[in-house]
């Protein structure tokens, strides 16, 4: 069939009309234009733009916002001024209620196209009971800005020029005094400041953490080494908020865009700060990894307790287990919960939280999932009852999965930030014996393209 569309008018620097009705799993609107898909940042579904071509590709192309010609009636005003230039969020002119129809379509399609699941146990999205101030943990790189001022932010879209804030809607509101106060103390310090493009400088990040349910701060300052007078400006700092459990210093002193290096170390007061997760007490420290939506995680973790039902007889494995945010309220319904991380930190600190709590039948190994999985299932008198997979974005390795079938396990838990990966791997699990029970979306990270999904899968019966 010949094609109806006129090449000639797909052209960059072309100004058109363009009807937005979707969104990209990348955040930008997404309309369709003489049979081609255009992609525009700050773009609701149901508006209708006036759109200048940008950047083309024979079947799709991209576009900036020129104007709203109509707008949606999802389109809300962004209660941050800079939401339109910073790139921590992508959905702040999003109605709260659109975002979450397209966070959950966003898994179900991932699931049909690339998980191949033609029927799916999908349940509603569990919307965030606070869609802004839910951020327990910020990361700020830094830069001088005019007349010596300090500019701490989050990175200009598609670029590293920062976006300078004071305070931030979705970082928890205690962290605001802290964030400016910084600001002011490190330009009064004088402390160089790192530029990335030549590594140079001393002082990289600002990272503020807060416990929701304590109230407890930690500030943490990244530097590539040595600051003059930190350990005065540590003590002041402590003494003056009365949040602040600890100040710390992290080194990192390679040219690399991660953030925390390998040491840190307490300049006053202590290295962690206390939370009280479902009950049990955690000690997290500024390099810790812990869900940054503290109200989500309880209610998906309780979520899972709920739909495991154990009985108390049960022997679970947590794979990639942190310091035992999910391991800890398993091991209180288990007869036993073996932890599995790849970092040694993280190990020492999920042991030291089983202890904090009284639970004496947690194991926590630091070591290679797949490894770890073929030895401690070789330990047990009968099949390993649960196993739960919380990898990175990236997903499970595939002799993960393989591994995991070999032992057989009668429930696995999967959760996962990536629904294209989370997809991949539930292939491949449920082309190996184990079948599809239920799939739980959540957002844990309103106002951004992000969600969080747990998926029940059961071992098949022949």
């Amino acid at each position: 069939m010949t094609s109806l569309v006129d090449k000639s008018l797909w052209q960059q620097g072309q100004v058109i009309d363009l009807k937005i009705d979707d969104l990209s799993n990348s955040g930008d609107g997404v309309g369709r234009w003489q049979d081609r898909v255009v992609f525009v940042t700050d773009a609701v579904p149901g508006d209708t733009l006036q759109v200048r071509l940008t950047r083309l590709k024979p079947a799709y192309g991209y576009g900036k916002k020129l104007q709203i010609l109509e707008p949606s009636p999802d389109r809300i005003r962004p209660v941050c001024i800079v939401a339109d230039k910073c790139g921590g969020c992508q959905w702040q002119a999003v109605a709260y209620s659109k975002q979450l129809q397209a966070k959950e379509s966003q898994v179900q399609s991932a699931l049909e196209r690339i998980g191949g699941f033609e029927t799916v146990p999908i349940r509603p999205i569990l919307g965030a009971p606070n869609p802004l101030a839910y951020r327990n943990k910020v990361t700020y790189p830094l830069a001088r800005g005019p007349g010596g001022t300090v500019k701490a932010g989050y990175y200009r879209r598609g670029t590293h020029q920062i976006v300078n804030l004071n305070q931030c809607p979705i970082q928890h509101e205690s962290l605001n005094p802290l964030l400016v106060d910084a600001k002011e103390a490190i330009k009064a310090q004088g402390w160089s400041l790192y530029n990335e493009q030549k590594h140079q400088g001393r002082l990289r990040n600002l990272a503020l953490r807060v416990s929701q349910n304590t109230g407890q701060t930690l500030l943490t300052l990244v530097t590539t080494g040595y600051l003059p007078n930190v350990q005065g400006q540590a003590d002041q700092w402590l003494s003056e908020h009365s949040s602040l459990v600890g100040v710390c210093l992290n080194i990192n002193p390679e040219r690399t865009n991660k953030v925390f290096g390998e040491e840190t170390r307490c300049l006053a007061g202590r290295l962690y700060l206390e939370e009280i997760f479902l009950g049990l007490r955690l000690r997290i420290q500024p390099t810790t990894f812990f869900q940054v939506n503290t109200a989500q995680a309880e209610t998906l973790v309780s979520l899972v307790l709920e739909h495991l039902n154990l009985k108390g007889n049960e022997t679970v494995i947590d794979a990639y287990c942190g310091i035992g945010t999910l391991s800890l309220p398993l091991a209180r319904r288990a007869a036993h919960c073996v932890g599995i991380e790849f970092h040694p930190e993280s190990v020492a600190q999920a042991r030291q939280n089983a202890a904090l709590n009284g639970l004496k039948n947690t194991e926590f190994f630091a070591g290679a999932v797949e490894k770890l999985l073929l030895e401690i299932s070789a330990q047990q008198s009968s099949p390993v009852d649960v196993v739960v997979l919380d990898p990175p974005r990236k997903g499970c390795d595939r002799i993960v999965l393989e591994t995991l079938v070999e032992i057989g396990p009668n429930r696995i838990v999967y959760m996962s930030c990536n629904p294209s990966t989370l997809a991949r791997d539930l292939k491949i699990l449920c082309s190996n014996g184990y079948g599809l029970t239920m799939v739980q979306p959540a957002d844990f990270f309103p106002q951004t393209t992000h969600v969080e999904c747990v998926t029940f899968l059961e071992k098949a019966i022949f």
